[in-house]
């Protein structure tokens, strides 16, 4: 089971943000990685990219050594992991995070409950807001599209471009 969280703060300190984020995970058995929401193109851009780091790590396909960071590369749309964190990595001071919360209920890992949500928000002093998951031309820009690469679609496809960016880090493996 997945769960995506949009959500404002103040990230004061990167390094221990993400030490708590790790302390998180392990507390609460669960698979745990934070974006600059900012860089994130709705919720299906986050759930395929668990679905193609799931599916690399049982294949043993994987590039990197966990799953939570091999969620990082499939929605960053890159290869190497000093790429994907510059891009895709939470940024310090006023903004916006996304979060996605894993388990495996094929492995009998359970469900994520909506308490655990309130928890993460709780933990971090972050505010709930899923909006700064939508995106727009402007996440395409900075996730890396020209602009003749945007004009060959619509508004309604520009969801779909960056599925095909997540999709081709699987092709190039």
């Amino acid at each position: 089971m997945i769960k995506i969280i949009g959500a404002k703060g103040n990230i004061q300190n990167i390094d221990s943000f993400l030490k708590q984020v790790i302390r998180f995970a392990q507390k609460h058995q669960v698979i745990m990685q934070v974006f600059d929401a900012n860089m994130i193109f709705g919720k299906a851009h986050l759930i395929s990219s668990v679905e193609h780091a799931t599916r690399a790590m049982e294949r043993k396909t994987n590039t990197t050594n966990s799953l939570d960071k091999e969620i990082l590369l499939y929605a960053s749309g890159e290869r190497q992991i000093k790429l994907a964190i510059p891009k895709m990595g939470i940024k310090k001071g006023n903004g916006n995070v996304a979060f996605v919360l894993f388990k495996d209920v094929k492995a009998g890992d359970g469900e994520l409950s909506d308490h655990l949500v309130y928890k993460v928000l709780e933990s971090f002093s972050l505010v709930r807001d899923d909006s700064v998951l939508e995106g727009d031309i402007d996440t395409l820009r900075k996730f890396g599209f020209k602009e003749n690469e945007i004009k060959t679609v619509s508004k309604a496809k520009y969801g779909p471009l960056i599925l095909e960016r997540v999709a081709v880090v699987d092709i190039i493996k």
